[in-house]
């Protein structure tokens, strides 16, 4: 077998032209340790070739999202509204009226207090946010009271007592899994304590006998107390015809600070917001670790966009809300039209459910039309997801669905085609 292995330079004169020699070089030794390792010589200048074409793609790619999950959190969250990339120089942090220096905040803040109605910072993610916010509040090994019921974990892997751990918090939990009462909190409050936690536990449901106190009472417990109450909010909706806490509401209900996701319902790009009490935002504003987690440029282009639409109400110009606001009978119209272009499909339109994802409203699905198509549903899921571009679709009941409420009018051609090459 090691005769058979070709050296180095054979292999690179002989799959490796048209590409850097050192680069070429370097995945050619890679291949030949593989085959040693596995004992197998395969073919190594068709390995060596493919290997070397796999770097010029991009690994990041536009995918067709079938599954009907609005804010899917493998395939990016909220699809992003149309917005035009910096690509060259920009006013970042230049102040075109006065020629000096400037602040990014100045692009997204005023949007973002108009919006919440408080002063308002983002910074690059949610967790980030939470992060931010005890950790100059409370890092100090400040108390952080916050009910056992609301500990949550907020995807891949993150859970919110070891953020508050880093962050130099002292975490202290009140009540019980189901039920949280008011006395809980004051009972726990000592003169280490810096803010009253509570999380919004958006990704999940506790039913029966549960409770909590209302954020109001929270707020007026507080208020006389000296102590900020401090609202995660996660999904950041606000519009009022989905059913999640509006982010302008919980300031309105006394709210000192909350914080929330900029590609959830918000619609935008990957940010948290953190808005609230304009002394507890600038103070959090001056931290050093804001400047660690500040946005680049483009989430900042992209959620100026965002945020203008929905100051403006414009609606259906953010992806995720038009999804949204899509009927069941829009689906299915399309669904016909679709098929329509299709004669002898192996498909049929059938009730079925969309989801907003994302960790919001775990409860309540959306009514929509699906295409099902029987057949090799296993088979076909897994050749779609191999095309160009991408299809992810979904399995249900052993059969191939297609949701078209999170696929855009102008990807059907593009998804009509790759059913069409899977399913002769």
């Amino acid at each position: 077998m090691l005769r058979e292995l070709p050296s180095v330079d054979e292999l690179v004169r002989r799959a490796g032209a048209g590409f850097p020699h050192a680069l070429a070089v370097a995945e050619a030794r890679r291949l030949i340790a593989e085959a040693r390792a596995k004992k197998a010589v395969g073919d190594l200048e068709a390995e060596l070739r493919a290997a070397l074409e796999a770097l010029r793609r991009p690994s990041l790619r536009r995918v067709i999202n079938a599954t009907g999950v609005i804010l899917h959190t493998n395939l990016g969250r909220a699809p992003l509204p149309r917005f035009e990339l910096p690509s060259g120089y920009s006013n970042l942090e230049y102040d075109l009226d006065t020629g000096k220096r400037g602040r990014r905040d100045s692009h997204t803040a005023p949007l973002l207090e108009r919006l919440t109605g408080a002063r308002a910072i983002a910074v690059n993610n949610g967790a980030a946010a939470v992060y931010l916010v005890l950790h100059e509040l409370a890092g100090d090994g400040g108390e952080v009271v916050v009910s056992r019921g609301e500990l949550i974990e907020i995807g891949d892997g993150f859970r919110i007592p070891e953020i508050m751990s880093h962050s130099g918090a002292r975490l202290v939990e009140v009540g019980t899994t189901n039920r949280t009462r008011l006395e809980d909190y004051e009972r726990a409050i000592t003169d280490r304590t810096r803010l009253l936690l509570r999380v919004h536990p958006s990704n999940f449901r506790i039913q029966g006998f549960t409770g909590r106190p209302e954020l109001r009472e929270l707020a007026a417990l507080g208020a006389a107390r000296g102590i900020p109450v401090y609202e995660d909010l996660g999904s950041g909706c606000a519009v009022d015809f989905i059913d999640e806490p509006a982010v302008a509401q919980s300031i309105r209900d006394g709210a000192d600070l909350i914080s929330f996701s900029g590609d959830k319902l918000l619609g935008g790009p990957q940010a948290g917001i953190i808005a609230g009490r304009a002394e507890l935002v600038d103070r959090i504003r001056r931290n050093p670790m804001f400047r660690a987690l500040r946005l680049d440029k483009l989430q900042v282009q992209a959620l100026e966009v965002a945020l203008r639409h929905l100051l403006l109400e414009e609606w259906d110009a953010i992806p995720a809300l038009r999804m949204a606001r899509l009927t069941a009978a829009e689906i299915r119209a399309r669904a016909e039209a679709l098929l329509a272009c299709w004669p002898g499909a192996p498909a049929e339109i059938v009730p079925g459910e969309s989801l907003l994802g994302g960790g919001s409203t775990p409860e309540q699905p959306i009514e929509t039309a699906l295409i099902r198509l029987r057949g090799d549903a296993v088979e076909w899921e897994s050749r779609l997801r191999s095309g160009e571009p991408p299809v992810v679709a979904r399995i249900e009941d052993d059969a191939l669905v297609i949701d078209l409420r999170t696929v855009s009018p102008e990807q059907e051609p593009d998804l009509l085609a790759a059913l069409r090459r899977i399913i002769m």
